[in-house]
């Protein structure tokens, strides 16, 4: 007899019943774990735990960027308690965690004082009565794949809708927590996460699966008119980070990126770089190792004349010592395939940046990374569902004109004023503002961090510990905060 191939479950599956219970927290014991782990603004913001919650790691089945098979892991946060917000039927909110280099995260370990994202959930959403569903994603933790999807659309919603499947199977073991779901779906993520997030709610609501609201943060959502920007000199914080995890995912899902990392990257790095991310080894380690530079993404050397006045960029002023950062010696990407890229963005021109003209990505790019992504730009869809979609107008690391050319896109389509909105915490305040006080607070907390470094010794008036901090952890607890009170109100 032949032998029978292996037929992996379906997608969605959820792998391990009954699902692993990681901790359950009383709320008295949450709050210390918060304070004594969490940062500050994540405490104020988030309020008094309302509800115990129980923690569950769940596996389950899903698919990499290619479409193989292959499993992830995620977090499912169930409240429980007395109070009428903490049991019984209860809403899901299915959340996005933001870029990491971390192999082995894990957003279910929220003992770990690293996981930031992991205590807001609990803080923000768990403990105030909402089921949290926080998938891994595929390349992470338990997961078999070897390598991460990153920024791949299709790929990253499924990881999220399959996610969402094994959770909904888990929650029918855990009813001696006595809470159950009562068909609301809110989807929200930062970073790396709000992209996933709206991918997600693109793809729910083209295959007519239910979402309340959504509300991502801080995300590149206009994909192509990021990078393009970035490879014109606008260098964001992390480059060398984000490049490496998104030339190489592209590269196994699509397979044409490059011939040879050699194409792509300087010889230095080449040789490993296609595995490097995500690591087991931290971030620090590997750039003390020379296996990846810290901050140089290009040579200081313009690769054509044409483009010394990109090299760095300079505007808008606000973020050029950022823009500087990512150009000097041990660079990443060979002055060579900045070139190809820029000279195919001259002559496929993408329609929001630098200016906005059709406000979607380039019709036909001839360099393969940038139609995977066109392939992967948001600039595609219309929401039918309630969107809020939150950040900072100085962010360095996501910046944030995919925010405004999403705005900007949706309402040339005809997206009614009622169906989105948009928060920029650094924006002024006007008559009736619902996030006034949230603004206000952002510029106090930014003020702090400066005092801070002044007092420590800076001499930029803490505009580099300001910059330093903004992404990772000044605008998150702000965000959270409006999002809640968003999902509250639908």
């Amino acid at each position: 007899m032949g032998s029978v191939a292996a037929v992996n479950p379906p997608r969605g599956t959820l792998l391990e019943t009954p699902p692993h219970l990681v901790l359950a927290i009383p709320t008295a014991a949450l709050l210390a774990q918060l304070v004594a782990l969490a940062p500050p603004n994540v405490v104020s913001l988030g309020g008094t735990p309302a509800c115990d919650i129980a923690v569950f790691h769940i596996r389950y089945e899903t698919v990499g960027g290619a479409g193989e098979a292959t499993t992830a892991s995620a977090a499912l946060m169930v409240p429980a308690g007395s109070a009428p917000t903490c049991g019984g039927p209860r809403p899901i909110v299915l959340y996005a965690h933001g870029t990491t280099t971390d192999r082995g995260f894990d957003i279910a370990n929220l003992q770990d004082s690293s996981n930031v994202e992991g205590l807001s959930l609990a803080a923000f959403f768990a403990s105030q009565g909402y089921i949290v569903v926080a998938p891994n994603y595929a390349g992470y933790d338990t997961s078999t794949l070897a390598y991460h999807p990153y920024l791949i659309a299709d790929q990253q919603s499924k990881d999220m809708i399959d996610a969402l499947a094994a959770a909904r199977a888990a929650l029918q073991f855990t009813a001696l927590f006595g809470t159950q779901d009562d068909g609301r779906l809110y989807i929200t993520g930062y970073s790396q996460g709000g992209y996933v997030a709206m991918a997600t709610q693109r793809a729910m609501e083209a295959s007519g699966m239910k979402v309340t609201a959504a509300a991502p943060m801080s995300g590149p959502y206009a994909l192509a008119a990021f990078v393009d920007a970035v490879f014109f000199g606008e260098v964001n914080a992390s480059a060398t980070v984000s490049s490496t995890l998104l030339v190489n995912g592209y590269q196994e899902a699509y397979g044409n990126i490059y011939s040879s990392p050699l194409d792509v990257f300087e010889a230095q790095y080449a040789t490993g770089i296609e595995t490097l991310l995500p690591s087991t080894t931290p971030r620090a380690q590997l750039y003390a190792e020379g296996k990846l530079p810290q901050n140089a993404l290009f040579s200081a050397t313009p690769p054509d004349p044409t483009l010394a006045g990109a090299t760095p960029a300079t505007s808008p002023a606000s973020l050029a010592t950022t823009f500087a950062a990512g150009f000097g010696p041990g660079n990443l990407v060979t002055n060579s395939y900045r070139l190809t890229y820029v000279d195919d963005a001259q002559v496929h021109a993408d329609g929001g940046w630098p200016a906005i003209t059709t406000g979607i990505a380039a019709a036909a790019p001839a360099v393969p990374l940038r139609q995977a992504l066109k392939r992967n730009d948001l600039r595609d869809w219309l929401p039918a569902r309630p969107v809020l979609l939150c950040g900072g107008d100085g962010d360095p690391t996501v910046f944030f004109f995919n925010t405004q050319l999403m705005q900007a896109y949706w309402a040339a389509q005809g997206v009614p004023a009622t169906t989105f909105s948009v928060l920029d915490l650094d924006s002024a305040s006007t008559a009736g503002d619902p996030y006034a006080s949230l603004k206000s607070d952002f510029v106090v907390a930014k003020d702090l961090v400066a005092a801070d470094a002044i007092a420590q010794g800076a001499t930029d008036r803490g505009a580099g510990a300001v910059a330093d901090a903004y992404h990772a952890t000044l605008v998150p607890p702000f965000c959270f905060s409006a999002v809640r009170s968003f999902f509250a109100a639908h």
